[in-house]
C-alpha cells in the first residue's frame, strides 16, 4: 500500500486526539501526585477511560483472560504468578521497570514486588484471586513515588483479597498443600532445555519467593510443601491465550505499529550523508517517545553500507555515506505491546539500479510472504519459512544470482539469508518460547515477515550487489481470509521511500 503522509490512520487520529485531550486535562486534574502506583483514571483521564486497567484494557478484559487460564486447567489447580523485579544498571542506579510479561497479562498490575495467586474454585466466577504487593509506605513513597493501597487492589484490579508481599510466603505454603496441581511461573533464563531437562520445583520456587521479606525458616517450609510432582510450568499455559489477539490488543498494535512506521518515514527524512548511525536511532527513538511510546521495544539496528550484513548490528557508531543504503530495525513498545518494523533505504535519498534491483527482490518476495498469513491458507510459520527460501531463490535469479542445485540452496540459506522468516509479536519482542512453527496460523495471531538478503564481497555473487544488505519487515495480524499490515505507516515502496526522504510528500523530519 502507498504511503501518504497527509492521510493518517484512524489509530493514528485516535493517539493524537488523545493527546490533545491530555492538554486540556491536565489543568484540572487534582490528583497530583497520584495515590496509585501506576496511571489509573481517576489520576489520568488523558491516558486512560473509565473501566480500564491498563491503557486500552479493561478490568473486564483482564477477568476474561484469567478465567480463560482457569478454564483450561485441571480440577484442584493452584496459580502462582510472580511480578518482575527492579533492575539496576550499577549500585543503586536502577533501570526504568517493566513488568514481567505472564503477571502483567493476568492482572494489568505494575508494581514491582507483587505477587498473585488464583485458586480453582466452583463459584460463578470459577477462582478466588489473592494480590500480595509492596503496599503504602509513606518514607519510601517520598523517594520513590505511590504505592497502590490494599483496598485500592480491590477495587481497581478486581482481587478478591490484597495482602503485603511478606504474608506471600505463609500463604503459599498453606494454600500448596491443598491442591494438586500447582502451576508456576517457569523464569525465562531456568525454562526447560531443550535436550529435555526438567528444572526442579526449589529452583522455581527460589525465584518465586522474595528473598528480601522471607525468613529462612518460612522459605524452608515453602519447599518442603510443594512435592515435585505436583509443580508444572504456567508460561506455556498463558502462551497460548497470548497468542491470539484480543480486539483491544490489535488495537494497541496497530497503535504501537502507527507510531514506528510514522518515525521510520520521518527518519527517511531526516536522513543525510555525514550523519552518524547513533543520531539515526536517536532521532527515531525521540519520535517514538514524543507520540507516546514508553519505552523502545528493543536496542535499534541502524546498519549503514556493509554494516547491514551483520544482522543484530546495535554499535551505531559510523558514519552514512553518500551512495550507500542504510538498515534501520527499530520499534516502540506502546502500552505493554511490541512493534518490530525494519526498512532499507538510501542514505542520498535515490536508489542506484542495483540497489533498486535488489530491493525489489526482497520486496516482492516479502509482499508475497504477507498474502499467506491467513487461517484459511492453513500454512504454518515454518512453511511461510519455506516459501520464502523458494521466492528469494525466484526473485534473485531474475537479477543475476544462480543458487539453483545444492550448492546454490547451501549459498542462499547458509550466506545470503541466514534467518527464518519472521516470530510471533506481542508484549514481547519475540513470543516464540512456546509458539509451534509448525501448527498453522490463527486468525487473531500477530507475526513479523522480514525476509532479507545480505551480499558479502564473495565471486559467487555478482559483483554490483557486494556489501549490500537489505531487509523488509512488518508486522503482520493474521486474517480469516485476508491479513492486516499494522506497520503500513512506514514506507517501503521504492517511490514512497524516495519521496519520504526527499519531501515531495509533505512529510518533515519532525
Amino acid at each position: 500500500m502507498s504511503f501518504c503522509a497527509c492521510n493518517p490512520t484512524r489509530a493514528t487520529r485516535s493517539v493524537l486526539q488523545c493527546r490533545r485531550y491530555a492538554t486540556e486535562v491536565s489543568a484540572h486534574n487534582d490528583l497530583k501526585p497520584t495515590r496509585f502506583g501506576q496511571p489509573l483514571f481517576a489520576s489520568h483521564p488523558h491516558l486512560m477511560k473509565p473501566g480500564e486497567v491498563t491503557p486500552g484494557v479493561s478490568a473486564e478484559e483482564y477477568e476474561r483472560r484469567r478465567r480463560a487460564l482457569m478454564e483450561r486447567l485441571p480440577a484442584d489447580s493452584l496459580v502462582v504468578s510472580i511480578a518482575g523485579q527492579t533492575k539496576y544498571m550499577s549500585g543503586q542506579i536502577f533501570y526504568k521497570f517493566r513488568q514481567a510479561s505472564d503477571f502483567w497479562y493476568l492482572t494489568g498490575f505494575e508494581e514491582p514486588d507483587s505477587a498473585v495467586v488464583l485458586e480453582k474454585t466452583s463459584c460463578s466466577r470459577g477462582y478466588r484471586m489473592t494480590m500480595f504487593s509492596a503496599g503504602k509506605d509513606s518514607h519510601k513513597e517520598k523517594w520513590e513515588g505511590a504505592r497502590t493501597s490494599s483496598e485500592d487492589i480491590i477495587m481497581h484490579f478486581k482481587a478478591d483479597d490484597a495482602q503485603p508481599i511478606t504474608q506471600f510466603p505463609p500463604v503459599l505454603r498453606s494454600l500448596s498443600s491443598s491442591f494438586s496441581n500447582v502451576f508456576l511461573d517457569v523464569p525465562p533464563s531456568t525454562s526447560l532445555s531443550r535436550r529435555g531437562r526438567t528444572l526442579s520445583h526449589k529452583a522455581m520456587l527460589k525465584f518465586l519467593t522474595p528473598g528480601a521479606h522471607s525468613a529462612r525458616m518460612e522459605y524452608d517450609a515453602v519447599i518442603d510443601s510443594l512435592s515435585a510432582n505436583k509443580v508444572k510450568p504456567l508460561a506455556s499455559e498463558v502462551a497460548q491465550l497470548r497468542a491470539i489477539k484480543s480486539e483491544a490488543e490489535q488495537h494497541i498494535m496497530r497503535s504501537a505499529a502507527d507510531i514506528s512506521g510514522h518515525a521510520h518515514a520521518k527518519t527517511m527524512r531526516f536522513t543525510q550523508p555525514g550523519q552518524s548511525e547513533h543520531a539515526l536511532a536517536s532521532h527515531f527513538e525521540y519520535l517514538c517517545a514524543v507520540s507516546g511510546s514508553q519505552r523502545p521495544a528493543y536496542v535499534p539496528v541502524v546498519a549503514s553500507g556493509a554494516n547491514a550484513l551483520i544482522i543484530h548490528y546495535t554499535s551505531n557508531n559510523q558514519v552514512l555515506r553518500d551512495g550507500e543504503l542504510v538498515l534501520i530495525d527499530a520499534g516502540c513498545e506502546y502500552n505493554g505491546y511490541a512493534s518490530d518494523i525494519t526498512r532499507t533505504y538510501p542514505v542520498n535519498g535515490k536508489f542506484s539500479s542495483a540497489q533498486a534491483a535488489l530491493y525489489s527482490a526482497v520486496l516482492q518476495a516479502q509482499k508475497y510472504l504477507v498474502s499467506l498469513c491467513t487461517e484459511s491458507a492453513q500454512l504454518s510459520l515454518a512453511q511461510i519459512h519455506r516459501e520464502s527460501l523458494e521466492a528469494l531463490r525466484n526473485e534473485l535469479g531474475k537479477i543475476g544470482f544462480n543458487l539453483q542445485g545444492l550448492s546454490g540452496a547451501g549459498d542462499l540459506e547458509r550466506i545470503l539469508y541466514p534467518h527464518y522468516v519472521g516470530h510471533p509479536l506481542g508484549i514481547d519482542l519475540h513470543e516464540s518460547t512456546h509458539f509451534d512453527r509448525n501448527l498453522p496460523l490463527k486468525a487473531g495471531m500477530v507475526i513479523t515477515i522480514e525476509p532479507g538478503v545480505y551480499v558479502p564481497p564473495s565471486p559467487l555473487f555478482p559483483k554490483e550487489f557486494h556489501d549490500i544488505g537489505i531487509r523488509v519487515e512488518d508486522d503482520v495480524l493474521v486474517g480469516e481470509d485476508h491479513p492486516t499490515v499494522l506497520s503500513v505507516s512506514a514506507p517501503k515502496e521504492i517511490a514512497d521511500i524516495e519521496g519520504a526522504c526527499q519531501g515531495v510528500l509533505g512529510l518533515e523530519a519532525f
